[in-house]
This record gives structure tokens, sequence and C-alpha cells, in this order.
């Protein structure tokens, strides 16, 4: 069954604003990821295997939120791609206007900054490298934490445009396998990592600190595990540079 991005409104969702004390900021300095990490990928495209080999390799690395999204625009060769969503497609879409690319498969973008080709392990450590040392890289404290019922997003102060900056709720499951039986992969089995099945803005980051909550149900009946991105959008709400991050790789 496609999985289709979450639209449920934030009093439905049960979230819950409240004002963030400071002193937790020195405690999460230290986990913050180095940069966040988005695939661009499909089940029905020949050269996206290498890309998500090696991006297993970077969703096992603890520094980093890697994510992948399953996109829908190959599924017309002959092999549907039932992880994949018109959302993620209509995300890449909108990364290549700001970005000023092309759409293709596979691509990784880094930190809504910079991206690459998916396959090429040269240029996606560098632009990992790179953006980690510059002023592009994630410099606002974001943590998530899980308690008895609920899951909590904390987000540090910090710079934020006048119209702020979203806070996007990503859902993923951590891993499935596919044996791909037509299309330019058939005979293959693929494994996949951190494959987005949905994902929704939950909030606005002003830039002071702020604290939301909502039900771990949320999370475990969309993959089992989550993200948060703190990100800034243009004047077209289109998505721009990630300003912090957090995940939560099980939800029990």
């Amino acid at each position: 069954m496609r999985i289709l991005t979450a639209r449920r409104t934030l009093l439905k969702m049960g979230l819950v604003a409240v004002a963030l004390p400071g002193c937790f900021r020195a405690a999460i300095a230290a986990a913050r990821p180095t940069a966040v990490v988005e695939l661009f990928t499909s089940q029905g495209c020949s050269r996206c295997p290498p890309a998500d080999a090696l991006f297993a390799e970077l969703a096992d690395r603890d520094d980093l939120v890697a994510l992948a999204y399953h996109i829908d625009y190959w599924d017309y060769l002959g092999w549907e791609d039932r992880l994949a969503a018109p959302e993620n497609t209509e995300r890449q879409n909108d990364y290549g206007e700001v970005l000023g690319t092309a759409v293709y498969t596979p691509q990784i973008v880094v930190n809504g900054h910079v991206d690459v080709v998916g396959a090429d392990r040269a240029a996606v450590l560098d632009a990992l490298q790179s953006t980690s040392e510059s002023a592009k890289a994630l410099n606002v404290d974001v943590r998530l934490s899980a308690g008895v019922q609920n899951i909590a997003i904390e987000i540090g102060e910090g710079e934020a445009q006048a119209a702020g900056a979203h806070v996007l709720l990503v859902y993923y499951s951590p891993r499935f396998t596919a044996e791909i039986r037509a299309g330019e992969n058939k005979g293959k089995t693929v494994e996949y990592r951190n494959i987005v099945t949905a994902y929704q803005t939950v909030g606005v980051w002003h830039g002071k600190s702020l604290r939301l909550e909502f039900p771990k149900t949320e999370i475990k009946s969309r993959g089992g595990c989550c993200a948060v991105l703190v990100q800034s959008a243009d004047k077209d709400g289109n998505p721009t540079a990630i300003l912090g991050a957090a995940q939560l790789k099980a939800v029990s």
C-alpha cells in the first residue's frame, strides 16, 4: 500500500507548545548531529542500488540524520516502488527550485544546501565534511525524547528568519528488503534503510526556546522511528537551510 504524508492538524495530534528553559542546551550540544542527509531514490532506477548501499553506511552513523525518500516518477519503467509517495517527489521538486538543479536519482541533499549524486562516494563524503565545517552546519540545538506516552521535541534558542523556520516531523521505517521482479533492477534484492513513510510540519520556530509534545502512537503507526528537522523556507514555502535536527531510532 502506498504510504501518504500525514495531514492531521496539531490539535488532532494532541500537540502542545510550551516555553522551554534554556538549561538543557549544554546537555544536548554534544549530541547534535553534524549533518542531515536526504536521499531521493527509487527501486525502478538502475543507478540507485549503489547509492542505497552507500546510504546504508551513512544510516549507521550516529553523527548523521539520514532519511531516504522514495520517489514515484520511475514507476512507468515496469516496477512500482511501493515505498514511494508523490509527496516525496514534491519535496525533491521543491529542492530543485531552491538549488537550481534538475530532478534526478539518486540525489543526496545535505543540510538543505547542497546536492550531489548519491552514488558518488567521494562527492558525498566531501559534501558532509565541508558542510559540517562551514556556516551551513547545524547550529540550533534540538532534542527528541520519549516519555511513557508522549514524544517531546525540544528546540533551543537561535537566529531565525522573521517568518520563522518550519518544525518538520519525519516518520521513517528503519529497514526494508525488496525483491525487485521487473524494471531496470529486475532480479535484484536490495535492502533499504531509514525509509520515510510520512512527514508534516508540526510547528514554527521563531528563535525562542520551544517544546512540543505528541503521542507515541503517531510514531509507532508510521514506521517506529522519527526525526525532527528545523528548516527555513523561502518566500514560496520551499525548503532551504536545515538549522537543526535530531532523531529517535526506535520508539517502544
